[in-house]
């Protein structure tokens, strides 16, 4: 599909997300990478991006997300065997392995997932991958995208059409950096080296507390009623934690201890808001 001419402001948008894409190289990175710039480019709120792990010989998928979504329907779209994603992967298959949009409302409402992101004003979803060269049944990358009340006409399509080199390679960097991270960190035969989710969060269990709610969406005065302490109590606890994670916003920050299992065994509110 040829593209269009585009305006001299939506081609700068696209070259700072081109231009920052290098610097991505973990999940926290790439949560908000994927905001600003980008998102004017191809608005979402909530994204599947899966991988081919050749260790695990499969696609292995993450959901990142700026508003809530049920953990059950986050697990389901997390899994490539569940009817939301091989709807998605057929839908894609059958475009001939171009950009294309699913339309929730053609598909099964027998499925839960289907159901609630019809609910929570889910139409549409954006979707695109790459496969591995000449072997077109196999992926290496899939991504899809979903906005509430979006249709996701030919003009997001063309956008995810010219991102997904980039979108592509970014992933596929982050995906690689996790790995080895891990394996970097994975204690030695005979040792007693702590496992990553062993680690202790270089936060207090209050500013844990409030963080849990940063994640779920509250404002600093939800928070304070939520908590019983002044708005003005709250802000400062946020600032502390920002500069405790090294993050500039709080959606950084939610991203960077998620990253670090700092909310640990401690799960509340609506369900997950980032990552």
């Amino acid at each position: 599909m040829p593209y269009p001419n585009i305006a001299p402001e939506q081609s700068e948008c696209l070259l700072r997300v081109v231009e920052a894409a290098p610097q991505v190289r973990r999940r926290h990175q790439y949560f908000v990478w994927c905001q600003g710039d980008f998102q004017r480019w191809l608005p979402h709120k909530f994204s599947v991006c899966g991988s081919y792990d050749r260790d695990l010989r499969e696609v292995v998928f993450d959901l990142f997300n700026s508003i809530p979504v049920p953990e059950d329907i986050a697990e389901r779209l997390k899994n490539a065997r569940a009817p939301l994603m091989t709807a998605a992967l057929q839908c894609w298959r059958r475009a001939r392995y171009q950009a294309c949009r699913l339309d929730l409302v053609l598909l099964d409402k027998a499925d839960q997932a289907v159901r609630i992101l019809l609910d929570m004003g889910y139409q549409y979803l954006l979707i695109h991958g790459v496969t591995r060269p000449g072997r077109p049944e196999e992926l290496e990358s899939f991504f899809v995208f979903g906005q509430p009340q979006r249709t996701y006409d030919d003009a997001d399509i063309l956008a995810l059409e010219m991102l997904l080199p980039c979108l592509h390679t970014a992933y596929q960097r982050v995906c690689v950096t996790e790995r080895q991270m891990v394996s970097a960190r994975l204690p030695m035969a005979g040792t007693s080296a702590m496992l990553p989710q062993q680690r202790s969060a270089p936060i207090t269990e209050r500013e844990r507390e409030i963080l849990l709610w940063v994640r779920d969406g509250l404002s600093n005065q939800q928070i304070s009623e939520k908590l019983g302490i002044s708005a003005l109590t709250v802000k400062n606890h946020v600032q502390k934690i920002l500069r405790k994670l090294g993050a500039a916003n709080r959606a950084q920050a939610v991203a960077k201890a998620m990253t670090m299992n700092a909310f640990g065994a401690m799960p509340h509110g609506s369900g997950e808001a980032y990552y």
